[in-house]
């Protein structure tokens, strides 16, 4: 170290001694300091480490305070919502587990039980779908089991809307309305089928029968609870499933359309079943139509009008068989009533039923023919009940009473005294009164089927010209062939057809009143009474002359001429027909000229015949002289007869005309005239122009067999051998005319 730096050096050195001393003073100073300060640090120390764990509780318990007020609404919307699964409010469940999934759960998801909630949720939305659809069962379920007290009060909302008294219970038709207090029409009364029928339509549902005021305000939401299919569809709409469910309830409806349209298993004569049928439909298609308008987007109304097509098809098809399965008119009305009450139902619903009043009409001739079927039985009945005699009017109470009923007009008869005479029968009143009641039934049926005057006018005379020209006609025709009917019975008939033919017009005045539609104007065909009554009437002047009486007598004396008795005088049979037809002729003043004249001549005439199939008969083998000298006897008489005149206006000679035959054919025989038979044979002069050459071989061929059967001794006789040879000689001239014609 060099000397400048030395004095520094010791200088530093000094100081730094003197620094030593003050330091260590400074550090003894430092650790009584530190030591004192230690001692009063601890209790800060103490406190600052109470304030550090307090502080970090306060933190803790506010983070649990944070951490627990976002757990505490997921949890009370849990608990809410388990609330509202108990009470049943399933739509306001899932409203709730929606909210708790999307909005609250997200926010505290690192919990545990937050992983449970989120992994029940889709079991507690399956939970509910499987009870709303339970609900959307039973739902279907009762209103299967209500559809017909639902169709039955809206029917009888449109029945009483529309002033009908269509299906009310105790209903009589109009045709058994009229003529009760007749007298003359009493005792058809009595016994008409279809007035003495009770028109009703019971149901199941007697709670509403029994209260019509009550069920008239009803209406098919206050008969069926429709808030299952609310809440389910509701449901299925916030799950996502609105598809799946409008599909299962389209389907499941639809399933039920074909149940409801499936009728009972006998519906024959059975209105009820019938009604309950349409109830079940019209039920079904009003709980239809309210939810297509309280949850449109369950249902379009293309799915419903989709669903009446099909029930329209199949409840066409069901009617048009098993209506033609009613056997009486009540039954039929019943029946066609109803349709009217469920075409106008489901019109109001806003329906089509043009199909339905097609039906009625196809089934109106249905029901036309058993009408017919039962006049026709009226008709027998009064024919039967008839008897056959011109009616007697004892007092003026029985004269009012007739012409209540008949049209009957004659000059002089309000002067009459009492009793006054009718010219005809019981049953002409009687068979007139049934065809105004027929009129009144076909009338009946046309009402409420919305139709023209006209088109009644005409479904009515179409019907009644049925009656006439088929029925009536048929019923008449059966009547004048009954073997039991004298001529005395004929002739009455004959005048009954007249009257009855009178009436026609009365009846044409008739449907008139009911219709408005007369005679001539467009689309009105004209009743046919007149030719039926004029055909009738010619029927039993044809029937007259074919009296089963005299027919008998003539076979009796078929057994005279084959015996070959001989007598002085006309047989005995025969006497007895011509008295009786003289007796019977005298019923004939009754008849109209030309009428007694065809009936007597035909009678000639039937006569005439029968006695030619005598001789010719091929049973008779034999035909001996003797005989025909007999049966000449009995011409004679039967030519005096026509000579008698029996009835009057004959031209001089026409009635003798009909035995003209038989007389030329006796004539050639009995004289034995064969020579100028067979030289005048085709000459318009001939003696026998009327005698044929089979008739005459025929004949000949009978008398040869009866020679051939003489004593052998007879044939030694010169006389008796040119005989035969003559008549050999004139049967094979006979045979060679017949041969060659």
């Amino acid at each position: 170290m060099c000397n400048f730096h030395y004095q520094g050096f010791i200088e530093s050195i000094t100081e730094l001694i003197n620094v030593r001393s003050d330091a260590e003073r400074l550090k003894n100073q430092t650790v009584v300091i530190n030591k004192e300060l230690q001692e009063s640090g601890k209790e800060v120390a103490r406190k600052s480490d109470d304030l550090i764990q307090c502080q970090l509780q306060q933190r803790n318990v506010a983070s649990a305070i944070e951490k627990l007020s976002m757990c505490l609404p997921v949890l009370q919307m849990y608990a809410k919502m388990c609330e509202q699964m108990k009470a049943g409010r399933y739509y306001s469940a899932l409203k709730t587990l929606e909210q708790l999934e999307r909005t609250h759960l997200p926010l505290i998801f690192q919990y545990r039980f937050c992983e449970i909630m989120s992994n029940n949720i889709p079991r507690i939305r399956e939970e509910i779908k499987d009870i709303s659809m339970k609900e959307l069962k039973d739902f279907l379920e009762s209103v299967r089991k209500n559809s017909d007290k639902i169709g039955m009060v809206a029917m009888k909302q449109v029945e009483k809307e529309r002033g009908l008294n269509l299906v009310t219970h105790n209903q009589k038709p109009a045709l058994g309305n009229d003529g009760v207090n007749n007298p003359f029409l009493a005792d058809m009364d009595s016994k008409n089928e279809v007035n003495s029928a009770v028109s009703s339509c019971k149901m199941e549902n007697q709670d509403v029968e029994n209260k019509p005021n009550e069920a008239s305000d009803l209406s098919a939401s206050d008969l069926v609870d429709f808030s299952p299919v609310y809440k389910c569809l509701h449901i299925f709409g916030l799950v996502g499933s609105q598809a799946q469910f409008e599909t299962y309830y389209r389907t499941q409806r639809k399933n039920q359309a074909r149940l409801v349209l499936e009728p009972p298993a006998s519906m024959q004569d059975n209105p009820d079943a019938f009604a309950k049928y349409f109830y079940q439909i019209v039920g079904f298609f009003v709980v239809e139509d309210h939810v297509l308008h309280t949850a449109p987007n369950l249902i379009s109304r293309q799915v419903l009008d989709d669903l009446w097509e099909m029930a329209l098809s199949k409840l066409v098809a069901v009617l048009q068989t098993d209506s033609v399965y009613c056997s009486d008119a009540i039954s039929m009305m019943k029946v066609k009533n109803l349709i009217v009450i469920f075409a106008d139902t489901l019109k109001a619903y806003g329906f089509p039923v043009s199909r339905l009043f097609g039906l009625l009409m196809e089934m109106r001739d249905s029901y036309g023919e058993i009408l017919l079927k039962h006049w026709s039985k009226k008709f027998m009945e009064i024919f039967d009940e008839d008897n056959y005699t011109a009616m007697l009017l004892d007092n003026e109470v029985e004269v009012k009473a007739l012409l209540e009923t008949f049209p009957y007009e004659s000059p002089g008869f309000e002067s009459e005294k009492y009793p006054r005479k009718l010219p005809f029968s019981r049953f002409v009143p009687r068979i007139f009164g049934e065809m105004k009641r027929f009129i009144l039934s076909c009338l009946e049926y046309c009402e409420d089927l919305h139709l023209s005057s006209t088109e009644v006018d005409d479904m009515i005379r179409k019907s009644t010209n049925l009656l006439l020209t088929r029925t009536l006609a048929s019923s008449l025709q059966t009547l004048v062939q009954k073997p039991s009917l004298g001529l005395t019975e004929l002739v009455q008939i004959i005048v009954n057809t007249t009257h009855l033919e009178n009436s026609c017009q009365h009846i044409e005045e008739f449907v008139h009143s009911i219709t408005g539609v007369r005679v001539g104007s467009a689309h009105s065909a004209k009743l046919v009474g007149v030719s039926t009554f004029k055909d009738a009437r010619n029927g039993t002047e044809e029937q007259v002359v074919y009296d089963t009486q005299y027919v008998n007598a003539l076979v009796t004396i078929t057994q005279g001429v084959i015996n070959g008795q001989i007598t002085k005088y006309a047989s005995r049979y025969l006497l007895d027909l011509i008295a009786f037809l003289q007796h019977n002729f005298e019923v004939f003043t009754n008849l109209p000229s030309k009428v007694a004249q065809t009936a007597c001549m035909s009678a000639c005439r039937h006569i005439s015949a029968r006695l030619m199939e005598l001789v010719l008969d091929k049973d008779i083998k034999v035909v001996t002289m003797a005989a025909l000298q007999q049966f000449n006897l009995d011409v004679m008489q039967c030519e005096l007869f026509s000579n008698s005149e029996p009835v009057p206006g004959f031209r001089d000679g026409a009635l003798q005309m009909s035995f003209v035959e038989l007389r030329q054919l006796l004539d050639l025989f009995l004289s034995w005239d064969w020579s100028s038979y067979l030289a005048d044979y085709g000459s318009g002069n001939s003696k026998y122009l009327r005698v044929s050459p089979g008739t005459a071989l025929t004949l000949l061929e009978k008398i040869k067999e009866e020679r051939g059967h003489r004593n052998i001794f007879a044939s030694l006789s010169k006389q008796e051998r040119e005989k035969k040879k003559l008549l050999e000689t004139v049967v094979r001239q006979l045979r060679g005319i017949v041969n060659a014609a």
